[in-house]
């Protein structure tokens, strides 16, 4: 017995992406969704991304958390903008969350905006939120079962971030497999490893962000 669903479970969301979309393409901001697991380190890339970018683009953030503003009031401290979403439970930002904040900003001022998802490797995959780029970081520490084990986070993001190698030497993390497991799941994928804390391979990011910005001033 096979039953059919009339209308689509995800049409409101599908149909909010479509307009933040449509929002950010008209004041030619680049919209960036940064997901992960916990502690892989996403507000310490943003952190050191901003200090790099912030002369030269005028950047602002939508901050996702199940509770608190922690991570927001640390990117504040280097006056940046910075919208705060608690989910209270959620394990994901959906694009109807984002509309509603979108009235926070200035977009016609907003070059690159950072949306910070909700720590977790499932949820976050699957939701359009508008965006222009997916990119998902992985920490060495995590070890090297992420990406086989979490095939649709890694198959549909843009980008993905090899992040803290300055710990390689210390943990058992093969980056080399990393890469081959990355491309089997997703050839179209870019690999950057690096590290956020020590700024080694951070340049490489740097000027993924710039050529992308520059593209999306095209459209």
């Amino acid at each position: 017995m096979k039953i059919k669903l009339q209308e689509d479970v995800l049409k409101d969301q599908n149909l909010a992406a479509a307009f933040n979309r449509e929002t950010f393409k008209k004041t030619h901001t680049l919209v960036i969704n940064l997901m992960s697991s916990p502690g892989a380190g996403k507000t310490t890339l943003l952190e050191e991304t901003m200090k790099v970018l912030r002369d030269e683009f005028h950047m602002a953030v939508i901050e996702g958390d199940l509770a608190t503003e922690r991570d927001a009031e640390r990117l504040r401290l280097l006056g940046i903008k910075t919208v705060q979403i608690n989910t209270v439970g959620g394990c994901h930002l959906d694009a109807r969350m984002i509309a509603k904040t979108i009235p926070e900003f200035d977009l016609q001022s907003v070059d690159i905006l950072f949306i910070e998802n909700i720590g977790n490797l499932v949820c976050p995959s699957g939701y359009d939120l508008g965006q222009d780029y997916k990119v998902v970081v992985l920490s060495v520490p995590e070890g090297n079962d992420k990406i086989p084990k979490y095939p649709v986070m890694f198959r549909r993001t843009d980008v993905t971030i090899i992040n803290k190698i300055d710990l390689l030497p210390y943990v058992s993390f093969n980056l080399e497999e990393a890469i081959r497991n990355l491309q089997e799941i997703n050839p179209q994928a870019q690999l950057k490893a690096l590290s956020a804390k020590t700024g080694e391979g951070m340049e490489e990011w740097i000027n993924w962000i710039k050529d992308s910005y520059r593209q999306c001033t095209k459209r």
